[in-house]
């Protein structure tokens, strides 16, 4: 237990915390925005690795790492686009879709890797770097912590937070709200319900697409077959224990991330235990905070329901 507490309370392990907590914040807010406009997106993880794969080519074949981020966006809007078309005019299964959509941009991205690289050696790129903030991060403790962190770490907070406003201040967040609350409701108030909806799955494709794009460009230098590693699917999770709520989703991916961070850390003194142990752990403890919040919680009312106006 002392062990434990010793590495929780060094600045170098918060700040481990913060860069696994990024790509997982991107995801998260991505598919806060579907389901806040009542569409699930299960592509979420196909998505990702297309962004991860984009971002990277584009900075590998000559081209700076911010166009990278945007080349990204622009695939995870892509396919976004592509759900959105299938899920929303269409009315098709969200599920079938979304699995559908995920193997679609996996199994792309791996081809293309393969077929655009040839060489057996994985090539790698400069990602970015640490940028400190001069004053800010000489604060004891924290300032490591907060102010020497990548600028994609300090996009996802400010997106965050630039997400909630925009959900809670303004009139396009209580559309959207509104929207994937009653559907019907809100076409009667003169609200475009495709639109809307066609609009978040999109946008929040295109924030899932940047989350995967910080693996290779922050996180890691290269691209490599199962590099999201599930972390999609963990943010289908996050957003049900954020309660659906932007200022939540960060308390939700800092938990994970913790969590995350610590098995790493405990598996350099694991004391005799299956490192396998210590990989299941931020799994394990992430399902159990899940059950316990998911049973005082209910998502859109009108989330997974396909709107065909005129029905009842």
């Amino acid at each position: 237990m002392s062990s434990t507490l010793d590495v929780v309370l060094t600045a170098s392990f918060w700040a481990a915390t913060l860069r696994i907590c990024a790509p997982l914040l991107f995801g998260t807010l991505g598919e806060l925005i579907c389901e806040r406009a009542g569409v699930l997106n299960l592509g979420i993880e196909g998505i990702m690795t297309a962004g991860a794969l984009s971002g990277w080519l584009t900075v590998y074949y000559g081209a700076d790492l911010w166009t990278g981020v945007c080349v990204a966006a622009l695939v995870g809007a892509i396919f976004g686009l592509l759900h959105g078309f299938l899920t929303v005019p269409l009315g098709l299964s969200q599920h079938v879709t979304g699995i559908g959509i995920s193997l679609l941009g996996a199994s792309l991205s791996y081809f293309s890797f393969r077929l655009l690289i040839a060489s057996t050696a994985t090539p790698t790129i400069k990602p970015f770097s640490a940028v400190r903030v001069p004053l800010l991060a000489d604060i004891p403790l924290v300032g490591p912590v907060l102010f020497e962190q990548s600028p994609l770490v300090y996009l996802a907070f400010s997106l965050a937070i630039a997400v909630s406003y925009i959900l809670y201040r303004t009139p396009l967040g209580l559309a959207v709200r509104m929207v994937g609350e009653n559907a019907m409701a809100a076409d009667a108030q003169g609200v475009s319900v495709v639109g809307i909806r066609m609009a978040a799955v999109v946008v929040g494709s295109a924030i899932m697409a940047i989350g995967g794009a910080f693996l290779t460009l922050s996180a890691f230098n290269a691209f490599f077959v199962n590099l999201v590693n599930g972390r999609g699917w963990i943010c289908i999770a996050l957003v049900v224990f954020s309660s659906w709520k932007p200022a939540r989703a960060i308390v939700a991916s800092l938990f994970f991330a913790s969590l995350e961070a610590l098995q790493i850390r405990l598996q350099q003194g694991s004391g005799g235990l299956p490192y396998q142990f210590f990989l299941m752990l931020p799994y394990l403890l992430s399902i159990v905070a899940l059950i316990a919040v998911a049973r005082r919680v209910s998502g859109p009312q009108s989330l997974m329901v396909p709107f065909r106006r005129g029905e009842r």
